[in-house]
């Protein structure tokens, strides 16, 4: 009878496990798979550019600002209750979306999924810390969390390809439904009930208001200085504006709230620091890789949306491959040595890259990079999720998955716009240098355009070795206990 009871309660834990995984997956895809239908979504409402980067933009930054309010908001009031609201909104916001008759109603409705977004994944990811043990059976929960949200953005690229091309771009939106449906469904009937696990229930407002308005005036600023400049009024209002919210985030965490959004005690574990650091590094560089890859693929060798999302494939499918299998290399030689070595093999796809030929191959020139990255991203992203939640008591959960979260997109979205000005700077001054008398042609843009990617590629790969840099002298291993290191020593394996 007890072992047919542990059958099935593994078999449940892992239903739970693939059901959360296919929300975050929907989380993920949401970034990427936009990108390829922009162009549609621009004829459709006659956007102008500006208009038409806030429909990725508003995204990234309601799910970056108030991931550290979604995680705490599961910590107080229940992972359950959290996840089930976060998916219900992200699943009526995509059909708002797709239902949208203006741009700015799309703006509004993809702000609308980012901050549902921002409440469903760190209560999804905290749901798996304290579903599964500290030990072998997290370290696989973790491998395929990681690999589905790794893997994601790649396939979105794909998937967005294939459904503008064939159906409509307000497909890429209504796709999200019938998955939501299926999701709120399933889980009112397999997720077990978790209470709040804080002793005093309530939250930090002011705190989450100064964070949230501070990280997205932050990226606004580095979003827009490269159109406005530097030194222009707007952007020195915005840029100071976002340093006094964070200063005063600070303060209210600090000495003002009785309950801080987040307390500065977590930092002192040193893991926790040394890790969402080091995904702020990683990621700043990795946003790029979508962003620029894809313009060089389609602009610079002329390939269509869905060979250039076919072509990406390459990169979760290693991904994939790594993750499920590095739990048996974090048992031999621990999670640090990876994390160490993980952002050294992302840093050399993203310096193969910065040697990209105009006239270039996909075997010969793009794939190799690819496959570096994809190697470092399925060993790190698992072992930098083991890293940032190791040592963090049970009840501040949410807190941990949150910060590892926000850490990923605010580097992102920020390392994009910072890249996206050194790229666009060096592609202004490589046409400056050919001292043109006419108009350039097309082969002077797509010469200009690849040095503009190759300095980004290889600013983007310092990243890299930044982060390698943070693991080594920061992140520490955890001393296991004998009793659990005799059991962690058995060989580990996904669930068939």
């Amino acid at each position: 009878m007890a072992v047919a009871a542990t059958g099935k309660k593994q078999t449940s834990h892992w239903l739970i496990l693939i059901l959360l995984a296919l929300a975050q997956f929907m989380v993920v895809l949401d970034i990427s798979i936009v990108n390829v239908a922009l162009p549609s979504i621009q004829r459709a409402f006659s956007l102008t550019s500006t208009n038409l980067q806030w429909i990725v933009t508003a995204y990234t930054l309601a799910f970056g600002g108030f991931l550290l309010l979604g995680g705490r908001n599961a910590d107080y009031f229940g992972r359950r209750r959290t996840f089930l609201g976060g998916i219900i909104v992200f699943t009526l916001a995509s059909m708002g979306t797709g239902l949208s008759q203006s741009g700015t109603m799309i703006i509004i409705f993809r702000a609308l999924q980012g901050l549902a977004g921002a409440y469903l994944s760190p209560a999804a990811l905290s749901i798996v810390l304290v579903t599964y043990r500290e030990g072998k059976e997290r370290n696989v929960a973790l491998s395929v969390w990681g690999a589905v949200a790794a893997g994601g953005a790649a396939f979105g690229v794909l998937l967005g390809g294939i459904i503008t091309q064939y159906l409509s771009w307000r497909w890429n939106f209504f796709i999200n439904v019938p998955i939501g449906l299926f999701v709120v469904i399933t889980a009112m009937r397999i997720l077990p009930r978790h209470e709040g696990e804080a002793q005093q229930k309530s939250l930090d407002i002011p705190g989450a208001l100064t964070v949230t308005g501070g990280l997205m005036l932050l990226v606004y600023s580095l979003t827009e200085a490269p159109t406005y400049g530097w030194s222009s009024h707007r952007i020195m209002i915005t840029l100071g504006a976002s340093i006094l919210l964070l200063a005063a985030f600070i303060y209210n965490e600090m000495r003002l709230a009785k309950v801080p959004l987040m307390p500065m005690r977590i930092f002192r574990i040193r893991n926790v620091s040394g890790a969402d650091s080091l995904m702020l590094l990683v990621s700043a560089g990795l946003f790029s890789v979508f962003f620029f890859t894809t313009l060089y693929l389609q602009d610079v060798l002329r390939y269509s949306p869905i060979k250039t999302g076919v072509d990406f494939l390459v990169l979760p499918v290693v991904i994939a491959i790594v993750a499920t299998n590095v739990p048996r290399l974090i048992k031999l030689i621990g999670h640090k040595t990876i994390l160490v070595l993980g952002p050294l093999f992302v840093s050399g796809g993203l310096f193969w890259a910065s040697h990209l030929p105009v006239h270039g191959t996909y075997w010969g020139n793009i794939a190799p990079g690819l496959i570096l990255m994809g190697i470092g991203l399925g060993a790190l992203f698992v072992s930098v999720t083991i890293a940032a939640t190791s040592g963090v008591p049970q009840h501040e959960a949410g807190l941990a998955s949150g910060l590892l979260n926000t850490s990923q997109q605010i580097g992102g979205a920020v390392g994009l716009a910072v890249l996206t000005g050194v790229v666009a700077s060096s592609t202004s001054h490589y046409l400056t240098s050919l001292h043109l008398h006419a108009q350039p042609t097309a082969a002077n843009m797509a010469a200009a355009s690849v040095h503009g990617f190759h300095i980004g590629y290889l600013v983007s790969s310092t990243f890299g070795i930044g982060a390698s840099l943070l693991a080594l002298f920061i992140v520490r291993i955890k001393k296991v206990p004998s009793n659990q290191s005799q059991e962690s020593s058995e060989p580990t394996a996904l669930p068939a």
